[in-house]
């Protein structure tokens, strides 16, 4: 599996809804909340997960440029937001991916960090990268986990809820 870096961004700003409460409120709930969507102007999916604090967000959309159906080539992006919504400064140490095609195929990808970068970010700061991701199949699905370590030493994964690769009119 080849995915490719197109850009990053690391912002640091005020999440909404988010203040010194409610990020020890997050920080002490273990669960993750998955959101799938579809949008009608242009077939986009999303997925958000929050874990310990840390909110993975996900939309991903097909490349038509980097596709060749007719040779079984699919090509997929994703942008991945990262928000620390917690109060303790964490850096995101490595990535495992799970990688499902429409034929039931299952890949893992591991690796240390994302893009060559494993952000640091404080309360409040955000981290933003797109990659791709080439399928044999007009659609598949992508799910994870980054491992994290806060400041204090913790570790944990932060859960990066199941979102959909798909072709526009692959899905019914």
């Amino acid at each position: 599996m080849v995915c490719a870096l197109f850009s990053l961004r690391l912002s640091s700003r005020s999440v909404p809804g988010t203040n010194s409460a409610l990020g020890l409120m997050n920080q002490a709930q273990p669960n993750t909340l998955p959101v799938l969507s579809q949008t009608k102007r242009s077939t986009v999916f999303t997925s958000d997960a929050v874990t310990q604090g840390i909110r993975v967000r996900v939309v991903s959309r097909y490349d038509s440029s980097r596709s060749n159906p007719n040779q079984n080539q699919w090509f997929f992006l994703y942008t991945i937001t990262i928000s620390n919504e917690g109060s303790v400064t964490t850096q995101l140490i490595s990535r495992h991916w799970i990688i499902t095609n429409a034929n039931g195929k299952v890949e893992e990808v591991k690796g240390p960090g994302v893009v060559g970068e494993q952000p640091i970010l404080a309360p409040g700061q955000s981290f933003e990268y797109t990659s791709g991701c080439p399928l044999t199949t007009s659609f598949g699905t992508m799910h994870g986990t980054y491992q994290m370590v806060t400041a204090k030493g913790e570790q944990f994964d932060a859960t990066v809820a199941p979102f959909t690769l798909s072709e526009p009119h692959a899905l019914h």
